[in-house]
């Protein structure tokens, strides 16, 4: 078995759960790592702010440094959820509205052709009703983005030829050469018509940094990094934290065997990105995330620092889709939900996550957060004032790591006073 490191900061009958709760959370944790399929994990839960924390198993698969409360993780779409405060921040400063046209900011963007079927042959296009506003990028409506309803469509062929940088295919160019490629597209539907995840918040990135007029991290890091103290929430790892970073793995899908995806020293989150992806990019903490998700559960405020505005916060953590958007994006997650076992099925989406709009398991009506392919998930639940951290370095590529994070929320759930 690996190594596990448990702390806490108080008491667990001070900080709002019971004692027999967080024995069975670190039970269940400790049961993934123990069947060899997860080899370490961060768990962090908040409540009142104090935190408990278990660090279970080691950094590699056969053995090694055991995982520690410091370790960095890629946190892939778990990333959503705050690279989207820098554009709230420039909706707060009236920097950007959210039904201006994004023409002015996004040339690339602006006279769109949309095909006139969603599956049909990329020349066959009728010009674009309005033009693609801020609202639509910020709310995962602008026209283009990954559907499960048409993977074999052209469209998303050529979405995947020309903008995907994922683990096997590369990076990105930088984000003018990036957003020619997108601009050489026709959308796959009308501008506000339909939700589609991921690509939007990419172009969301690119929005704030022309807006901004510096680089999203730098930018990001100003307005929300460093006043959250988010230390080690970055776009890549320095080398004096590599070691502080697992590898991470893609077990095989027939027979498990650990993959190496991206290794640390040399790997592709060891070198600074030319293009910092909002939709994914990031690394972070347990207690990078539970500062970000604390944040938001005061509505805004750190401290006696405002980060946000309350209007900000309410907009990011409530739905925000129309009941047709809603149903797309129930049809895309309710596809899949046998292989994220449930993650990211329930309810609506906010501005670079997801909301609780109904109760289908153990998490109430209203918790917010998101989920990453690299095997991490951050949320927080506003009616206990929870917040929750689980980072793994196992990606999707199996059920593995979604089933750890289903008994996390599961077992917190239970683990409250």
């Amino acid at each position: 078995m690996g190594t596990r490191n448990s702390t806490a900061t108080n008491n667990a009958n001070d900080n709002g759960f019971t004692e027999d709760g967080l024995r069975r959370l670190r039970e269940v944790l400790a049961r993934h790592v123990e069947s060899r399929r997860i080899p370490g994990l961060v768990a962090l839960v908040g409540r009142g702010g104090r935190t408990h924390v278990e660090a279970i198993g080691t950094m590699r698969h056969d053995g090694g440094a055991p995982m520690r409360r410091d370790t960095i993780f890629r946190m892939a779409s778990t990333s959503k959820p705050v690279t989207m405060a820098a554009a709230m921040v420039l909706l707060d400063e009236c920097r950007l509205r959210l039904d201006d046209p994004v023409d002015p900011w996004l040339p690339e963007l602006a006279d769109r052709q949309v095909l006139r079927r969603p599956d049909g042959p990329l020349d066959d296009t009728v010009p674009a009703r309005r033009p693609i506003t801020v609202r639509d990028l910020l709310s995962s409506t602008f026209g283009l983005g990954v559907d499960f309803e048409s993977m074999a469509s052209p469209i998303r062929a050529a979405t995947f030829e020309r903008l995907d940088y994922s683990v096997a295919s590369g990076p990105a160019p930088e984000p003018d050469e990036w957003m020619r490629r997108l601009g050489e597209l026709p959308l796959q539907y009308q501008p506000g018509v339909r939700w589609q995840y991921d690509l939007s918040n990419e172009v969301v990135g690119v929005l704030v940094s022309r807006v901004a007029g510096r680089s999203l991290e730098a930018f990001l890091r100003e307005r929300v990094l460093d006043p959250l103290g988010m230390v080690d929430t970055a776009f890549h790892v320095p080398a004096d934290k590599i070691d502080r970073l697992p590898p991470l793995y893609g077990p095989d899908p027939r027979t498990g065997e650990f993959t190496v995806w991206d290794e640390a020293v040399g790997g592709r989150s060891s070198t600074p990105p030319a293009f910092q992806g909002a939709g994914g990019g990031l690394v972070s903490t347990a207690d990078d995330y539970h500062a970000y998700f604390r944040m938001l559960l005061n509505h805004g405020m750190h401290g006696s620092e405002r980060i946000l505005s309350r209007a900000a916060v309410e907009l990011m953590t409530t739905n925000r889709l129309s009941p047709d958007q809603l149903a797309s994006r129930e049809a895309m997650f309710g596809n899949v939900a046998h292989l994220s076992c449930g993650q990211g099925s329930a309810g609506g989406w906010g501005f670079g996550m997801a909301v609780r709009t109904r109760r289908d398991d153990y998490a109430p009506v209203g918790q917010f957060g998101w989920f990453g392919g690299t095997g991490t998930a951050a949320h927080a639940d506003r009616t206990h004032r929870i917040t929750g951290v689980l980072l793994t370095q196992v990606g999707l590529s199996t059920p593995d790591s979604p089933r750890v994070m289903n008994d996390f929320w599961t077992t917190l759930h239970q683990a409250v006073a």
